[in-house]
């Protein structure tokens, strides 16, 4: 991988251990030569990751909407920030310019990005990495209501199976380069009538 997105928390989070975990994971994407795509902003978890890459060195490319940009604070020390119209266009060029996706503690708007990027692999518009670095077992609840959605037969086991999870950001990274993506292009069952 060449670049990997991260969506993240425009908050930091009430425990340090979040923000540690931002500065690790932009560090790690830095010293691997990838570049660093993120929201754009300068605040929170997306500030400090971005932060973390460029002091190490790394290449990072925000992309923030117009009206976000003084509400998330556009960072203006990026390698590159790029203003688009909607949250449309932001996410679409995030996954263009992508090779990869992590998930980083954050709050609905992480949460959007992440199942809307996955969306796209399930329904085979892309075969990228999705991947959960789970700081503090922040994603626990996630993936225990996400084995329930298989139990009660609204997910394939396949489609749960297209994410990776881990508490390192080398181990994710590592994990996220061996990624082979699953092959299903049925994702809902006809009933009979």
């Amino acid at each position: 991988m060449k670049s990997v997105c991260v969506f993240c928390g425009s908050n930091p989070g009430n425990d340090p251990v979040y923000a540690d975990g931002a500065r690790a994971m932009g560090a790690e994407i830095a010293r691997r030569g990838m570049v660093l795509v993120y929201g754009g902003g300068a605040v929170g978890l997306m500030g400090i990751v971005a932060d973390a890459a460029l002091a190490a060195g790394g290449e990072v490319h925000g992309i923030i909407p117009r009206a976000l940009r003084e509400k998330e604070v556009g960072h203006h020390h990026l390698t590159r920030l790029e203003i688009v119209e909607t949250m449309h266009i932001r996410k679409a060029r995030m996954a263009e310019l992508s090779e990869g996706f992590i998930a980083m503690p954050g709050g609905i708007g992480t949460f959007e990005e992440l199942f809307e990027i996955w969306t796209w692999a399930q329904l085979g518009i892309h075969d990228k990495p999705l991947a959960f670095l789970n700081v503090a077992g922040f994603y626990d609840p996630l993936a225990t209501f996400l084995d329930n959605t298989v139990e009660a037969g609204f997910l394939k086991q396949t489609h749960r199976a297209m994410t990776i999870t881990d508490t390192q950001p080398a181990t994710l990274l590592d994990r996220m380069e061996q990624y082979v993506p699953a092959v299903t292009y049925k994702w809902v069952e006809k009933e009979e009538v």
